[in-house]
């Protein structure tokens, strides 16, 4: 069905916004500009709403198979779109592992099926994510893979990411890695700084994350591979990768909407809505972290939307597991707290979440010109709410920013000229 979105307001080049109606039809924006009269099958009156490309999140967690009970395709999907999210990528630390040609794609066949918003599926770098043993790049790729990652399990054996880096610079794939080295865990739950002893919780060293990260940077210049960093954390990390940049090497990194506008300071109590791998770390990790995300060396956000139950996240922070749910409140966070805040421009924090990840990851989505995907978010800049679990589409509500006051309000997503959700306030 044809769509005409009219009175939009857009950002252009220059950061400035400016109103004009946008036809789509076909799956295609067919048309953009001022005062358009085009017979469409329905028309979306966008007066004062902000139109932006369709979000896209190179991190998230669906959990089919495997853990169907937090969350499933068609629920995490729909969680997207109620984020303005039209492109996820999800994770493959599932049950079982997509390790192979024969069970990856009947992943691909469940999304398919049962997907809301476009759905792109990591393959594992290895077997059972554990192992050295190297999955078959090439047969995942023709399967449909979007990138290669461990996440959840950092890759422990140098020689082990060597050689996958090897593949997947002739593979024309990315590596994208959850750097954890376990030597340097020492059974930790939350950052290592004054707060865990306060709360007499086991602190993980800023070293874990940011050690491998220097030895993978020296791996990926000499092999030449697309290496990705997930959800940096450390300052030490944003240094290593701000120096891997300026030589030249081919890395790129994301950091979580948490990990921006949180701290350890701010974990009230032994409580586990507050663990998340890699944790949240010292106010000064957070201000390195914004400010490497201001002057590129990092270069996106993702939100690492990781469901669990009620039950799971109930207790102490020792024996639950780690992460946060974050599709439905990325944008509304980020946009308050951030762009009214004066740290980031609209613009910034639309092409961290848009055009800067289409471009790095090569998809074809991520911008609103003619002849582009009909992905497309609206916003709402003054509608105001309260975060509230019963809102919520996933199944899963596990996140500690429950009550906090938002503005950035979903008010329809599309996909390929396709409306997936409707707000309230449309």
């Amino acid at each position: 069905m044809s769509i005409l979105i009219k009175n939009a307001e857009i950002i252009d080049e220059t950061g400035q916004t400016r109103q004009v109606d946008i036809y789509t039809d076909k799956g295609i924006i067919q048309k953009i500009g001022m005062n358009l009269d085009d017979e469409a099958g329905r028309i979306l009156d966008a007066e004062g709403k902000l139109v932006s490309p369709g979000l896209i999140d190179v991190h998230v967690h669906l959990r089919e198979p495997g853990y169907e009970y937090k969350e499933t395709i068609e629920s995490g999907s729909k969680a997207a779109a109620r984020g303005g999210f039209t492109t996820i990528c999800a994770m493959p630390n599932l049950s079982p592992v997509p390790d192979t040609p024969e069970r990856f794609k009947k992943i691909i066949e469940r999304i398919d099926e049962n997907a809301q918003v476009k759905v792109k599926h990591y393959a594992p770098i290895t077997r059972e994510l554990t192992s050295n043993e190297l999955t078959d790049q090439k047969a995942m790729l023709e399967e449909g893979a979007f990138a290669f990652t461990n996440d959840g399990v950092g890759v422990q054996t140098a020689g082990t990411m060597y050689k996958a880096m090897l593949e997947a610079a002739e593979n024309g794939a990315a590596l994208v890695a959850h750097t954890e080295d376990d030597s340097l865990l020492f059974n930790g739950v939350m950052h290592e700084g004054k707060r865990n002893n306060e709360l007499n919780l086991p602190g993980m060293l800023q070293l874990t994350e940011s050690t491998q990260i220097a030895r993978d940077v020296l791996l990926a210049e000499a092999t030449g591979a697309h290496y990705h960093v997930c959800h940096v954390s450390a300052k030490e990390s944003v240094r290593v990768i701000r120096d891997a940049k300026r030589y030249g090497i081919n890395v790129t990194a994301e950091v979580t909407p948490h990990h921006l506008l949180l701290c350890d300071e701010d974990i009230p109590s032994d409580t586990s809505q507050f663990k998340m791998n890699p944790p949240l770390r010292s106010r000064e990790d957070r201000e390195a972290l914004i400010e490497g995300l201001i002057d590129g060396t990092i270069d996106m956000i993702a939100t690492d939307h990781a469901p669990h139950s009620d039950e799971e996240k109930s207790g102490s922070m020792i024996g639950s597991p780690f992460g946060i749910v974050g599709s439905e409140t990325a944008f509304a966070l980020l946009y308050t707290y951030l762009v009214k805040t004066g740290k980031l421009s609209l613009k910034q924090l639309i092409s961290k979440l848009t055009s800067i990840p289409a471009d790095i990851f090569k998809m074809e989505t991520g911008r609103i010109e003619v002849g582009a995907p009909a992905d497309l978010a609206c916003f709402d800049l003054a509608g105001e709410e309260r975060i509230s679990r019963e809102d919520f589409l996933s199944k899963s509500s596990n996140t500690p920013f429950i009550g906090w006051k938002v503005n950035g309000l979903t008010v329809f997503t599309m996909v390929d000229g396709q409306v997936v959700y409707e707000g309230e306030n449309i």
